[in-house]
């Protein structure tokens, strides 16, 4: 497996391994490595070539460029050279680049076949990410790039209906695709695991976030909704947990502070992928707010899956693919980058404990229905036939 992150922070890619090697499968992963970590290593059964280059996370685009060509030509040297001993039977890119499953066009051209993983659109996620040099030009290259990188693989992986509807309408056979959403492993988010917290145990509010802190997610609409609440209800305790790390932290610390809430929004940091239901667990309201663009309109946000399993009532962006997989009984949403709206959803679940429970219940419910297993199942499927097991 090619990935260009660091595979303790993947979680799609560490379920994904995960699986084989419960499967039987031997699998390497070659990724990124931060200063100070070994080049090799084991993880639950998963042996980590990690390679001698770090993410530059916020940095502008000649960085990313510079980054994803790097990873690329070390990936290609690395792989090929690991084939001459390990003799590999599938290659798994998963992206951002999509053009990283050039890197395995040497095994490609010895027999082996190659699966691309589509986390997401790479060509909308620049013109979001970038919107300075968003160019019909750029986008165009980067549609090229896209095309010919799903025609380089034998079959392809993508994260939700959204995203295989839209590769299809581009043209993609609709049978070389297949959706493996992006749902938890339950093993790890077992709310039994952990200490059982009721609605306000300590009487306050304890909203959660737990992701990236990016331009991606309006954790910025988050904080500021936070201070309606409390213009809303002066006597209300609530605060706002962030556990994530990103380019816009000091942003949002910034902005906490200027909206005279810096005292009730606690920036934790990242944590290992391990904490997260933990820290999920210790919480009240589950949030995953998400701006709304072209990119994240095929986006689905994991956190959603996450809060479900672990029994928490979640509130997020009103965004096409949250309404095609929860329905309006399941998750509470708001107009995305409206604070207004969204202190005004977590004050209704926070007034109507039978409303509550219920959207707990059925958000459970349709994140069960969602599981992992069944995703596992239908990934191993599909790499066992792939490399010719089946």
């Amino acid at each position: 497996m090619l990935v260009h992150a660091y595979y303790e922070e993947d979680s799609r890619v560490r379920r994904e391994a995960e699986a084989l090697v419960r499967g039987g499968l031997p699998v390497d992963v070659f990724a990124l490595r931060r200063p100070g970590e070994a080049p090799t290593g084991v993880l639950d059964g998963v042996t980590i070539h990690r390679l001698d280059v770090r993410r530059h996370q916020g940095a502008g685009i000649a960085v990313y460029i510079r980054e994803y060509l790097d990873f690329f030509v070390r990936a290609t040297f690395a792989l090929a050279r690991a084939h001459r001993t390990c003799r590999f039977a599938l290659v798994h890119v998963n992206t951002l680049p999509d053009f990283l499953v050039f890197a395995a066009l040497p095994l490609k051209l010895a027999g082996v076949p190659v699966l691309l993983d589509l986390h997401e659109s790479m060509p909308e996620f620049f013109r979001a990410r970038f919107p300075r040099r968003a160019s019909p030009f750029a986008h165009g290259l980067l549609r090229l790039q896209e095309r010919a990188s799903i025609a380089a693989a034998d079959a392809v992986v993508t994260v939700n209906d959204a995203l295989r509807d839209r590769l299809v309408a581009l043209g993609t056979p609709a049978a070389k695709v297949t959706v493996v959403l992006n749902a938890p492993d339950l093993a790890l988010f077992d709310p039994s695991a952990h200490p059982a917290r009721s609605f306000m145990a300590d009487g306050v509010l304890r909203l959660v976030y737990a992701g990236a802190l990016t331009p991606t997610y309006e954790v910025d609409v988050a904080i500021e909704a936070l201070a309606r609440l409390a213009e809303a209800r002066p006597g209300l305790s609530a605060v706002l947990e962030i556990y994530g790390r990103g380019d816009a932290d000091a942003a949002l610390r910034s902005r906490a502070a200027e909206l005279g809430v810096a005292d009730r929004v606690r920036f934790h940091g990242r944590i290992p992928l391990e904490l997260v239901p933990g820290a999920i667990a210790g919480a009240d309201i589950g949030l995953a707010p998400t701006r709304q663009t072209e990119f994240t309109d095929f986006s689905l946000s994991t956190k959603l899956f996450e809060y479900a399993v672990m029994g928490k009532p979640a509130v997020a962006s009103a965004l096409p693919t949250v309404a095609r997989y929860f329905g309006p009984e399941t998750i509470s949403t708001y107009r995305p980058g409206d604070a207004r709206d969204l202190a005004r959803a977590v004050l209704a679940l926070f007034e109507d404990p039978t409303a509550r429970a219920a959207r707990v219940a059925a958000t459970a419910a349709r994140a069960r229905e969602l599981g992992w297993d069944g995703e596992a199942r239908r990934y191993c499927a599909l790499v066992e036939r792939l490399a010719g097991l089946a």
